[in-house]
């Protein structure tokens, strides 16, 4: 199961543009990432609120409904979000590329 989640990853991170993955536990605390330590808790802490926030709305308006994907664009970044029960991806990339 490692092997498959370490090649998933590496998948994801040979895309054209990819800056960087973060794996976060429910926690909001990063388990894996590619990016550097500070970069990995700025994002972790804020995607995790952020993720939490939106998951909350989307049952507010339909409380059988549940967050499958959260796509967020910058000028400068892409972040895309796969939340699950017990982790979620994170990946940042450059839309220009």
């Amino acid at each position: 199961m490692q092997a498959e989640i370490d090649e998933a990853i590496k998948k994801i991170a040979s895309h054209k543009g990819v800056v960087g993955t973060i794996v976060v536990n429910s926690d909001g605390i990063p388990i894996r990432t590619s990016l550097d330590n500070t970069t990995t808790v700025h994002y972790a802490s804020l995607i995790h609120q952020l993720t939490s926030k939106a998951r909350s709305c989307i049952r507010d308006i339909d409380p059988a409904d549940d967050l499958t994907f959260l796509r967020i664009r910058s000028k400068k970044h892409e972040i895309l979000v796969a939340p699950d029960k017990e982790f979620f991806l994170i990946v940042v990339q450059n839309p220009s590329s």
